[in-house]
């Protein structure tokens, strides 16, 4: 399945987003440190029936000094499909792309057809105490300080980031392919600053979703999709303010789901597009 990739512009910036196949739109948002060929292994599949939309977020694909928090960012997402002609999609998020994901199903329900959101918090909502209690994973306070983990890790990106693509797999690594475009997205200090902006705005989004699951409850089917080390977490936040939540756990999976276990990912998320 051919993929085409275009810049896109979107809310003030301008991004590169893949697209491939025809039919219902699926938007796939990815996290950190990710590019849109975080979904590469999927995206064939999904494209059979589906028109897939695979943008760089904000941090990875626009050289946007500000407007990380995950309302920016949900709103980046909306005028992609804007941009794109789509009036709606299944929009699906994984780390860093799950709460502008679940932002967007909140405030704008009549462009989200579905949901699916996986390895993840959704800020301090109740439900995440459990993963919480050691604290929170070490380099989101190391991220969070203004200006030092980029002037820290310029000149050691690759390595920085060869931990996290270990980590997120368990150990069994990503396409070389892949892993060589990460880390070209994320060298250099600029590069650095701008996706360490989003740990430095999650205060902020965090208020952003606990203001919209006040004023809405999230109406949309929704699926949580867990592995390591996130689990069910994420699901027990959703449960109290979902109305449609189905949740699963994919077994001796990392945390970069789309890359490590990618048959099984779409062996869920196949048959929850097709309800």
């Amino acid at each position: 399945m051919p993929v085409a990739l275009s810049r896109v512009r979107t809310n003030g910036i301008e991004t590169t987003v893949a697209t491939a196949g025809s039919g219902p739109a699926v938007l796939l948002l990815h996290g950190f440190p990710h590019t849109w060929q975080l979904w590469q292994e999927v995206l064939p599949a999904l494209a059979r029936t589906h028109r897939v939309i695979a943008p760089d977020q904000r941090w990875a694909g626009s050289d946007a000094t500000d407007g990380y928090d995950a309302g920016t960012l949900a709103a980046d997402a909306l005028g992609i499909l804007d941009a794109l002609g789509e009036p709606s999609a299944t929009v699906v998020g994984i780390d860093a792309g799950t709460p502008p994901a679940a932002l967007l199903a909140l405030r704008h329900p009549g462009r989200v057809r579905r949901l699916v959101v996986m390895e993840s918090l959704l800020g301090t909502l109740p439900g995440g105490e459990d993963f919480l209690k050691a604290g929170p994973p070490w380099w989101f306070g190391f991220h969070a300080v203004p200006g030092l983990a980029e002037e820290v890790l310029a000149g050691h990106e690759a390595a920085y980031l060869d931990f996290f693509l270990a980590a997120g797999t368990r150990g069994r690594g990503v396409p070389a392919a892949v892993r060589d475009a990460f880390v070209t997205a994320y060298t250099g200090t600029s590069a650095l600053r701008r996706a360490f902006s989003f740990y430095r705005e999650l205060p902020r989004t965090a208020g952003q979703i606990e203001a919209a699951v006040r004023e809405h409850r999230l109406t949309v089917p929704t699926l949580a999709v867990g592995a390591h080390p996130v689990g069910d977490a994420l699901a027990r936040q959703l449960r109290p303010v979902t109305d449609d939540l189905t949740s699963r756990l994919i077994p001796d999976c990392g945390h970069i789901i789309p890359l490590d276990r990618p048959a099984e990912l779409l062996s869920v998320l196949e048959p929850f597009l097709r309800r």
